[in-house]
């Protein structure tokens, strides 16, 4: 698991995806509230609704290299700030995910922690319930089991089981090669259209065949 999980730390998103088409990717209204971060990690789920007691229950649980995935249920008030956010940072967490609002943003945004949320209140839930066994959850429109990776970045977050990301983990690294290398030959003045072989492509298209092309 930690080789698959230094590999995926690599990887962009927008590469992962285009490599496995299968993979399931969160809506984009969930953003991090600091870009330019790498958010690689397992999965430890939460079904909070409009209580707090079960993000505490998962901050709780939640160890080196693992991501805290919060369904807030529609809720808009806040579901962490900054005492669960250095907690987690405090405990190795690899980010915190919540399908939901949180507060003390620019405290947060100082943290060198992933942290992504739908949006942002001053208001807080308390804490209601005992919580109950860890289940699969929905956040950012996606079912996450326990145990699921997310792969996340400033273009969004993508998921996928273990042996699912295993599965494409080649062929996502093969493709960030060749874009990089066609990168690097547009920087030193080369036309993109001739790496492409836009001409094929455009003939495989006219004729009703697929194209393989997914480079941007």
């Amino acid at each position: 698991m930690e080789t698959l999980l230094e590999r995926l730390r690599a990887v962009d998103t927008t590469t992962l995806i285009d490599a496995g088409k299968q993979l399931r990717v969160m809506d984009g209204g969930l953003r991090p509230l600091r870009t330019g971060l790498t958010l690689v990690g397992r999965a430890i789920t939460v079904a909070a609704g409009d209580d707090l007691m079960p993000v505490l229950d998962g901050l709780e649980r939640a160890g080196a290299g693992d991501v805290l995935v919060v369904d807030g249920g529609g809720t808009d008030r806040a579901l962490a700030g900054e005492l669960f956010g250095n907690e987690a940072l405090r405990r190795g967490l690899a980010g915190i995910v919540i399908d939901g609002a949180c507060r003390d943003t620019n405290q947060l945004r100082e943290l060198a922690l992933p942290f992504y949320a739908r949006g942002v209140s001053p208001r807080a839930h308390g804490a209601k319930a005992v919580p109950g066994e860890p289940e699969t959850v929905r956040c950012g429109g996606v079912e996450v089991a326990p145990g699921d990776v997310l792969v996340g970045d400033d273009d969004g977050i993508v998921v996928g089981s273990p042996d699912e990301l295993a599965a494409v983990l080649d062929a996502a690294e093969a493709l960030q090669a060749t874009e990089a290398s066609m990168l690097a030959s547009i920087q030193a003045g080369e036309s993109l259209f001739s790496r492409l072989d836009y001409d094929e492509h455009l003939a495989r298209l006219r004729a009703g065949e697929e194209s393989s092309l997914s480079f941007l």
